[in-house]
């Protein structure tokens, strides 16, 4: 039944619409399908960090609370991991997670008009954020198999009008790392153009095969022009806490404070009790997960080369694989995931959720047709008995071709 009052809404509200991801998550939980959808762990939290949160509400932190000492624990594990000084005191803003963080940065620093760079595929929220602080999103597409950077397409990107670029790496959905070279040559080009950074670096603590996260703010000259957001939701397997944070110069951090102040006024006062357990994990807390995760990406891997997917990248970091379909399927992305859904009750999401270029649609048919549309993306950030019951629901799988 539509709105008898749409004619009411907005002109940024007529431009979204609900998220698929969420959708195909609401519907694995309907038809009781297995979700490899959404990046959400279908497994406990570590139990201290649930005894730390269970203690704050019982100690009554239960209302509004802005806890510096979660500042003084990331300014030390900036310093430990990175290498970078950050004044706890003015250089770092604690949202509602790492979405919020980013929206916060968005609006600290984007006009309308101004023009965002964004790698594609991307997180799809990033459009959205931009485009509701009236920036203009600027897609450079990442070249298929490997997801490599063109570093001529990047440049040729920038105008007169560009303001920032945005970087998430390691990456959703393709699993990439940024190399030390395209890192470079990001901020070779942002220092020359005087162009300013938001890194998403939510998934700092999962990378691979040996390769190490390196924060884009570390290179010369981009501490001060690079706004860091993450938060405890990948990393300790929390993503309903919703405690994140934007690290960045003072003059920034304290317009993202302010602007998170307008929006929710404050993260939730437990959890962010509990964060400062978090925190404070022993580094084996982190090797732990990386091995753990190392695991669950060969799993799902091996799972799905054995059912007929391309695999030519392996992801080396985050918790997703971006598969290409079978090289004998006719059917598109998402015709290929509502089979999924129908044959073997398994649900994963269309690439072309995350392909955000409307100009390659446009000029580069055949482009688009040979990879655009070929890409699926699943989640293993799930127990292995998920992963062991989709991969037997997945055995055998025969989707019909077009």
């Amino acid at each position: 039944m539509r709105c008898s009052m749409e004619n009411k809404l907005s002109s940024v509200a007529k431009t979204f619409t609900s998220s698929l991801i969420q959708e195909l998550s609401l519907l694995a939980e309907s038809c009781n399908a297995i979700n490899l959808a959404e990046g959400f762990p279908d497994f406990p939290a570590p139990s201290g960090i649930k005894n730390a949160a269970i203690s704050a509400i019982n100690s009554d932190f239960n209302q509004y609370r802005h806890v510096q000492g979660i500042c003084d624990h990331l300014a030390k594990s900036m310093k430990e991991m990175h290498g970078l000084d950050v004044d706890p005191q003015t250089d770092i803003a604690i949202c509602c997670g790492q979405t919020e963080a980013f929206a916060a940065a968005v609006f600290t620093i984007i006009n309308p008009g101004d023009e965002v760079i964004v790698f594609d595929p991307s997180f799809v929220p990033y459009d959205g954020c931009i485009r509701m602080a009236g920036g203009v999103p600027v897609y450079v597409e990442l070249d298929p198999p490997y997801w490599n950077l063109d570093l001529d397409k990047f440049n040729k990107a920038f105008t007169a009008r560009t303001k920032a670029v945005v970087l998430n790496s390691p990456h959703n959905p393709t699993g990439k790392v940024f190399t030390k070279d395209e890192l470079e040559a990001i901020a070779g080009t942002c220092c020359r153009r005087d162009c300013l950074a938001i890194t998403d670096e939510v998934y700092e603590h999962i990378t691979y095969d040996n390769i190490r996260h390196i924060s884009l703010a570390t290179l010369s000259g981009m501490q001060e022009r690079t706004i860091i957001t993450s938060s405890l939701s990948k990393t300790f397997s929390v993503t309903g806490w919703r405690v994140g944070w934007a690290i960045a110069p003072p003059c920034f951090a304290s317009a993202i404070r302010n602007i998170h102040a307008k929006i929710t006024d404050s993260a939730p006062a437990p959890f962010q009790e509990a964060a400062l357990t978090a925190l404070s994990s022993p580094q084996d807390y982190f090797e732990s997960l990386r091995r753990e995760y190392e695991s669950k990406r060969d799993y799902v891997v091996n799972m799905l080369a054995r059912i007929g997917f391309q695999i030519s990248f392996k992801p080396q970091g985050s918790f997703f694989i971006f598969a290409e379909l079978p090289q004998d399927s006719l059917l598109s992305d998402v015709e290929y995931a509502e089979e999924l859904i129908k044959e073997k009750g398994v649900v994963a999401v269309p690439g072309c959720e995350f392909f955000q270029s409307n100009d390659a649609v446009e000029k580069y048919p055949d482009v688009v047709k040979s990879y655009r549309k070929r890409y699926i993306r699943f989640a293993f950030c799930k127990s292995r008995a998920t992963l062991a019951a989709a991969a037997k629901k997945l055995n055998g799988l025969s989707v019909p071709q077009n």
